[in-house]
């Protein structure tokens, strides 16, 4: 198992330049992590490599609440976990890898972000949607499926020993995306207000960091 998880994180240090979507999911399947062609807009910019890839199951939770004069179901957090799927001889395992979820973001005084915590260390990103960075384009997205989504770095953290498996994450695409819509009835009236729906979805997620400069 060890020699698993030292596979695991030596495809952490391999990295990919990202010219294109066409040659970001060539080179990132030679590196084991398989990322599929997305929009220009979902595209990391070039000084970034792809360095780890999870596959999440959990659910993205909704609250009722007062909009516009009427009601509306309001996104408020996901809660997920990000396995790594790995075969050893005829068997294939699922390892938990990641956290993910809603948390204060202390290099941003504490504002609520997007957090990815790792299992292994401790280390931890957070995030938000970079700039024009959500596509729910039929040609990527599945119907049904919540947007596909580029994400930016807004703080990371070491583990307490020290550990920095996401701490140098600058990316985070979440793509292949199912389910997770919120629901389209249960809040249409003043009764439903403070009422919650955790919808189950499933994602993968691919991780980027800056590609290290020769000297």
């Amino acid at each position: 198992m060890k020699n698993i998880f030292r596979y695991f994180l030596a495809v952490g240090v391999v990295g990919v330049s990202l010219g294109s979507s066409v040659a970001l999911a060539q080179t990132a399947a030679i590196n084991g992590i398989n990322v599929p062609t997305v929009p220009a807009n979902l595209q990391v910019p070039e000084g970034n490599m792809v360095f780890l890839g999870g596959h999440a199951q959990g659910t993205q939770n909704y609250i009722c609440l007062p909009s516009g004069g009427s009601f509306a179901w309001t996104f408020f957090s996901p809660q997920a976990t990000l396995l790594f799927d790995y075969r050893l001889g005829p068997i294939d395992f699922k390892q938990q890898i990641i956290t993910h979820f809603l948390s204060p973001n202390p290099v941003e005084n504490g504002t609520g972000r997007a957090t990815w915590q790792s299992s292994i260390d401790t280390s931890a990103v957070w995030a938000k949607v970079a700039p024009g960075g959500s596509t729910s384009d039929p040609a990527f997205v599945a119907s049904g499926a919540i947007p596909w989504l580029l994400l930016a770095a807004v703080g990371t953290q070491r583990g307490p020993n020290g550990g920095d498996i996401l701490a140098n994450t600058t990316f985070v695409q979440r793509l292949n995306t199912a389910g997770g819509v919120a629901p389209s009835a249960g809040c249409s009236q003043a009764s439903n207000v403070g009422a919650t729906a955790l919808v189950p979805y499933t994602a993968d997620y691919f991780f980027y960091k800056a590609i290290p400069r020769s000297n």
